[in-house]
């Protein structure tokens, strides 16, 4: 075999191709979807901060 014969690939690596495929378009979209939802993807603030002065005088 000489050095400019190209190797065929193997089914082994068209099968960790195309997972590597599949995971690469999920790992994109998945990004994609933070991005769109940003800032609604950040954790909520589940403590409420004290009234400030000027909430006091409008109530």
């Amino acid at each position: 075999m000489t050095a400019n014969t190209k190797m065929r690939p193997t089914p082994e690596s068209k099968i960790r191709q195309r997972k590597e495929k599949v995971e690469r378009r999920l790992e994109e979209s998945l990004e994609t979807g933070l991005e769109d939802t940003f800032p609604a993807s950040d954790a909520i603030n589940v403590v409420q901060p004290p009234p400030s002065p000027e909430d006091k005088t409008r109530d």
